[in-house]
């Protein structure tokens, strides 16, 4: 009999590829989708293999009926407090009614236990939902995973190719930053949720670089020797970061403000992972960063 595995988040990109992991190994996928969502990529599920569960209203009774007989949950969705604590409490209040006894939270992100609270608006909210999460008697695994690789080709100050540079801050240029791909993540991820010792925390990396490394990848890669450049203190960042929210108030309505987008950079060089949870899973191949740059 197949482990019955429920996904939130299915039509989004990371929620997309975690679904086709857990397909290759041969788990019985239901995804919940709401009825507004992307009726290609609910359709593209469907011919994956997906069992798509549709509700209306994402509230405990309608997901309990769809978490029957699934052995975790993996909650994939972005979004602010409606989503990421509103919708994914939903989600565990249901799973709890429904007997699961595993749930992975939407935590994909640097370890942000380490942040303290009012550094990153985004991981206080999961955070926020951590807590939670931890009051409840269901079995919980959060993964970390750094950043998603694909900001290297986003033209962020850490590796600018527009205008060929790369950012530091209080001389950190050795700090090592965790870089995992989406494919890595849902792979993991996938392997995970079928581990039924995983435990609370579990920590990944496709590849840690340093502003140094990127700078020696720049020359081999883009034909020319980025600059390093030093954006000054981690304290005048951090403090940076508050003033610019505090003047951008509508911004607490978007999920990606400019502020919120500097917090992203500022916890890249606050943590990173001492220990990587690669190991694991053995059979897992790694991406490598010469194809991410």
């Amino acid at each position: 009999m197949k482990n019955t595995i429920v996904v939130a988040g299915a039509t989004g990109n990371l929620g997309y590829r975690i679904c086709r992991e857990l397909i290759k190994k041969e788990a019985h996928v239901k995804a919940i989708v709401r009825n507004s969502s992307d009726p290609e990529k609910v359709a593209s599920l469907r011919k994956m293999g997906v069992e798509i569960i549709e509700v209306k209203l994402f509230n405990k009774d309608e997901l309990t009926l769809a978490c029957q007989g699934a052995i975790g949950i993996i909650s994939a969705v972005t979004g602010l407090r409606d989503v990421i604590i509103e919708a994914q409490s939903e989600l565990l209040h249901a799973a709890i009614a429904a007997g699961v006894p595993r749930f992975i939270p939407s935590d994909f992100s640097s370890d942000f236990t380490f942040i303290p609270k009012g550094e990153n608006r985004n991981f206080d909210l999961r955070k926020e939902f951590q807590a939670l999460l931890d009051n409840s008697p269901i079995k919980a695994t959060s993964i970390f995973n750094g950043c998603f690789a694909d900001i290297l080709r986003d033209n962020t100050p850490l590796f600018n190719v527009k205008t060929e540079t790369v950012a530091y801050y209080d001389n950190k240029t050795d700090w090592q930053i965790d870089f995992t791909t989406m494919d890595d993540t849902a792979a993991f991820t996938a392997e995970a949720i079928l581990d039924t010792t995983a435990p609370r925390f579990l920590r990944i990396a496709s590849f840690s670089v340093s502003p140094d490394d990127l700078v020696a990848l720049s020359e081999q890669y883009k034909d020319k020797k980025f600059e390093l450049v030093d954006m000054g203190s981690m304290e005048g960042f951090s403090a940076y970061n508050k003033i610019q929210r505090l003047k951008d108030p509508e911004g607490e309505e978007e999920l990606y403000p400019k502020w919120q987008q500097a917090q992203y950079l500022y916890s890249m060089f606050l943590v990173h992972h001492e220990e990587l949870d690669n190991s694991r899973y053995p059979d897992l191949v790694w991406s490598k960063v010469e194809n991410n740059i």
